[in-house]
């Protein structure tokens, strides 16, 4: 059986505050570096009434497109019950055709009641919400018309001028870890998202009950990418000092919005436990973890490099390890 090539994306830090440097300089810094180094995507995700500041996906999304040439610009995910379908579908088309067909589009139900609030929408229309975008975005994407009469938006021979770049059209991903949205994600997308915090001995049964769903007739197929911590250096000693404080300052900020939601508890963790569960460590170690994950059958591998708090330098030094020292190890 031939090898899988390992496909490597970084998650980029959105989050904001007065210290930073200005125009997203810093995430352009990393996605430049990553670029040359050898990953495959970029990724941003999205947050909403969060202090001091986290930039906004798409806009952020349109500009770091413009600030680099071939790496694929990625969303894991924007939450598209809070969208209205034909302006993400066009604005999403529209990054598709300005980075020369770059895009995969990931998405996800959200769980913040406040976020939803923010939208006008609720929580409980979140599933129904999600299916009626994702069927208009992909009909947009892929017809020369479309006539939709849903639940909350009806066009009227509705299409896109320009369509994307990608043919059919570019990839979508999305997240979730119950049942319903593996079955909804294969049914629906081409690929899923993992949670950052699933755990490594969950991962086997759910990529198999994953794949064993049937898939929809626009499916483009069912990737899967893991989402983890990343971090290399010299030593293990030497990625945990320079990440162990700055990510638990983002875990425990995630168990104070994650409180409504099921998984809360997975941010109060001691470290080996974070670690069992992250690609963070000497090169040997990281090289380990990520063929591990292409062993459970990932097609890619997400890795957020820095938390709030981290150095640039660090990160910048994290980015170039993996791909100049662990990426060739695994692609040999």
């Amino acid at each position: 059986m031939p090898q899988r090539r390992t496909r490597l994306g970084l998650y980029l830090n959105l989050y904001a505050d007065p210290a930073d440097r200005p125009r997203l300089a810093d995430a352009v810094e990393q996605a430049r570096l990553a670029e040359e180094v050898g990953f495959d995507w970029i990724v941003l995700g999205e947050r909403h009434l969060h202090r001091p500041g986290y930039h906004e996906a798409v806009t952020s999304l349109a500009y770091l497109a413009a600030h680099t040439e071939r790496i694929g610009l990625a969303t894991a995910g924007l939450i598209a019950p809070v969208y209205q379908p034909v302006w993400l579908a066009e604005t999403l088309a529209h990054i598709d055709v300005l980075s020369g067909g770059r895009l995969t589009a990931g998405f996800v139900l959200g769980y913040r009641p406040e976020e939803f609030a923010l939208y006008g929408t609720r929580p409980g229309e979140r599933v129904a919400r999600f299916e009626e975008c994702l069927e208009l975005v992909t009909r947009l994407w892929t017809a020369d018309e479309v006539t939709y009469d849903g639940r909350w938006t009806s066009v009227d021979r509705a299409f896109l001028s320009p369509r994307p770049v990608q043919s059919p059209r570019p990839r979508i991903w999305n997240g979730g870890r119950v049942p319903a949205a593996l079955a909804r994600t294969a049914r629906m997308c081409d690929g899923w998202t993992t949670s950052f915090n699933e755990l490594d001995s969950e991962l086997p049964k759910k990529i198999a009950e994953y794949r064993s769903h049937p898939r929809g007739p626009a499916s483009l197929g069912a990737e899967v990418i893991v989402c983890r911590e990343g971090f290399a250096a010299g030593t293990s000693q030497g990625a945990r000092t320079a990440l162990e404080a700055p990510l638990r300052g983002l875990y425990d900020a995630y168990g104070d919005w994650k409180r409504t939601s099921a998984d809360a508890a997975r941010y109060a963790q001691e470290w080996d436990d974070i670690a069992d569960r992250s690609v963070i460590g000497s090169v040997a170690e990281c090289v380990q973890r990520l063929g591990t994950y292409g062993e459970m059958g990932a097609d890619g591998v997400v890795l957020r490099i820095q938390p709030p708090g981290m150095s640039q330098r660090d990160a910048l030094s994290a980015i170039e390890l993996f791909g100049t020292e662990v990426l060739p190890r695994l692609r040999t």
